[in-house]
């Protein structure tokens, strides 16, 4: 006998990898699962893989509002025919329509998963549309749920929540899986394949970076701080992976910049990135802001060492001054500075990538954040309960 349905909303099928391990969880404790996401592919073979339902359901990431309007009108109809106990809306646009169409339908238990905050290196309308947003999510939820501490302690600033109407399960992150698809051991070779692929020596000391090459994740600093290490170290490579988008998109010079260093190789989009940090020595995200960064837990699974910045959700994933390293935000110099200890220290390299697979083993375990948050499910629901 089914427990009661979860729905969960999300904008697009790439967050699809947030929530795998937890639908999973879900399932096994009993209840049933429903995923709406924008019409994708990957949406459709999600469903078939884990045998649960879902609902494509256009729901672009810009503003729209004629089709948002279409959109939380299909939630709210879907919802009064699924009538769910627990709906988990996820990111910004997923987050809002799918918190306002659960309190139309008065769904008793509505989770808004706060991943990130993108208002805060916005100005003008936008940042005030944003911040805007954000509110009426949190406002329209039962309950908040901050991907780090970090992204609490900033939402808490902002007035966006309550402390007691927000937390975060464990101590964050969507966790890792640290014993298979990111234990070194099994991609050591991939990761050389990799490097020969590139034309890139097996002894040359590699940065590697994977993300969107976008502003938001620090890239034009990443590539002027490279530039000043290259010319000090002729072994000096960078790896990236992610793919440009005409969001948020790099300008004209930054891209001149990367096509036309030697030593600069883009990958584009991969769909496992755990050879890349195989392959890599230390891998940077200097990113400007984030929720909770899965990059630096997957690449201290595998045992590099990580140079991020000092911004929320990146100063929960690097511990500074043992698995990693954290600069200020913007710092082109300081980025370099970092990543030169690293590649021109191979013990230090390799104690604080020990240190942060030990720290992702201890508190980041992909298993244990699902079933935390699943206990939150259950706790959450026995509260409405009593409350009746």
């Amino acid at each position: 006998m089914s427990r009661g349905q979860v729905v969960h909303v999300l904008t697009v099928a790439d967050s699809l990898l947030f929530i795998d391990r937890l639908v999973e969880e879900t399932t096994q404790r009993g209840f049933e699962v429903t995923v709406v996401a924008s019409p994708d592919p990957r949406l459709t073979a999600f469903g078939h893989r884990l045998g649960v339902r879902t609902v494509p359901l256009d729901m672009p990431r810009r503003v729209t509002p004629l089709g948002d309007w279409a959109a939380l009108q299909g939630l709210r109809e879907l919802f009064d025919t699924l009538r769910p106990a627990i709906v988990h809306a996820h990111t910004p646009k997923g987050g809002l329509l799918g918190t306002l169409a659960a309190a139309a339908a008065r769904v008793p238990v509505r989770l808004y998963h706060m991943r990130g905050l993108p208002f805060v290196t916005l100005k003008g309308t936008m940042r005030t549309l944003m911040e805007t947003t954000e509110r009426l999510s949190c406002a329209s939820a039962t309950r908040v749920l901050c991907q780090s501490h970090s992204l609490r302690a900033t939402a808490l600033e902002h007035h966006l929540v309550t402390a007691e109407r927000s937390e975060v399960v464990l101590g964050g992150s969507n966790g890792v899986d640290c014993d298979g698809r990111f234990l070194l051991s099994k991609h050591r070779e991939a990761g050389a394949a990799l490097r020969a692929a590139q034309g890139i020596p097996p002894g040359a000391r590699v940065v590697g970076f994977v993300g969107r090459l976008v502003g938001d994740k620090g890239v034009p600093e990443l590539v002027e701080a490279f530039e000043a290490l290259a010319a000090a170290r002729p072994d000096a490579w960078l790896l990236l992976a992610g793919p440009r988008e005409a969001r948020d998109a790099l300008d004209a010079e930054t891209v001149a910049r990367l096509d036309r260093h030697p030593r600069i190789r883009q990958l584009g989009f991969v769909a496992d990135p755990a050879p890349v940090y195989a392959a890599s020595d230390v891998v940077a995200l200097p990113s400007h802001r984030e929720g909770f960064p899965n990059v630096p837990l997957e690449a201290a699974s595998m045992e590099r060492p990580v140079v991020s910045t000092d911004v929320p959700g990146c100063r929960d994933a690097v511990q500074d001054g043992a698995t990693g390293a954290l600069v200020p935000v913007g710092d082109a110099a300081g980025l370099a500075e970092a990543l030169g200890r690293y590649l021109d220290d191979r013990e230090l390299r390799e104690r604080h990538g020990q240190a942060g697979r030990a720290r992702v083993e201890a508190s980041f375990r992909r298993d244990r954040i699902a079933a935390a948050m699943v206990d939150l499910y259950e706790r959450e629901l026995s509260k409405r309960v009593e409350g009746q």
